[in-house]
């Protein structure tokens, strides 16, 4: 992973923080994929990608969370749950940089549905 990328995880990490949310573990990976961070929300868990696009030729940020790449998260999941005793409620958010500016991310709740 790019430096960049490093560092717009670990603002989306204390972005969500700040809000509330509990890190449980970042960068989970398997041999589906990978989930960038892994938080608790109250009862729920969410498993949260992020992603920093500096040029929006391409639709920008959001844009790369295709439907491929939604299937590999959701796969991802079901694999964490998987080592989990009991399933929670569980959501599957975004946060999303055109820049590396703390102030200014894009964070989108229930993003998309397993």
């Amino acid at each position: 992973m790019s430096t960049r990328g490093v560092e717009a995880e670990r603002l989306a990490e204390q972005f969500l923080q700040r809000r509330g949310l509990k890190l449980l573990q970042r960068n989970y990976s398997c041999r589906y994929g990978e989930i960038d961070l892994i938080l608790q929300d109250g009862d729920t868990l969410v498993f949260a990608e992020v992603r920093l696009r500096s040029r929006s030729d391409f639709g920008g940020a959001a844009a790369s969370i295709n439907a491929t790449k939604q299937a590999r998260l959701i796969h991802t999941a079901q694999h964490y749950l998987a080592t989990l005793s009991r399933t929670p409620p569980c959501r599957f958010d975004v946060v999303l940089f055109d820049t590396l500016d703390s102030a200014r991310p894009e964070w989108i709740k229930n993003a998309f549905t397993a």
